[in-house]
């Protein structure tokens, strides 16, 4: 394995650090264009702003640094529990966007995160409650 990769034997913290590269390239496009993050919120489009979508790349790009930072440390508890979080955030975030205020219906741009924070949650309890 290249040794400018995660150090793991199993899989979790390179799926960290695919989500995390995958959300560096969502920063740049939410400071690019407004196209993509229309398709997230595609129920109510005309709500996706220039501020909205550059607070979104914000975001994005502060929970790309945490789950980089926990994909070579995943063997630190704190760290790796902030990174939790951040999918949980991330979940109920979409999830509220799809389910309450209706900004987004279903179709790939708003159902990947909502998929992806579960996927990520599983893998974390079985890598934390593992000895």
């Amino acid at each position: 394995m290249p040794t400018y990769l995660p150090q793991s034997s199993d899989y979790l913290p390179y799926w960290i650090l695919f989500v995390s590269i995958l959300a560096i390239f969502n920063t740049i496009q939410n400071f690019i264009t407004l196209s993509l993050t229309k398709q997230v919120y595609n129920a109510k489009p005309e709500q996706v702003t220039e501020l909205s979508s550059r607070l979104s790349g914000i975001w994005t790009f502060t929970s790309a640094v945490i789950r980089f930072y926990a994909s070579y440390n995943i063997n630190n508890k704190e760290i790796y529990q902030i990174a939790l979080w951040s999918y949980v955030i991330a979940f109920f975030h979409f999830a509220s966007e799809f389910l309450y205020f209706k900004s987004a219906k279903v179709g790939p741009g708003p159902l990947s995160p909502i998929i992806a924070s579960p996927i990520h949650q599983r893998l974390a309890v079985k890598c934390v409650n593992s000895p």
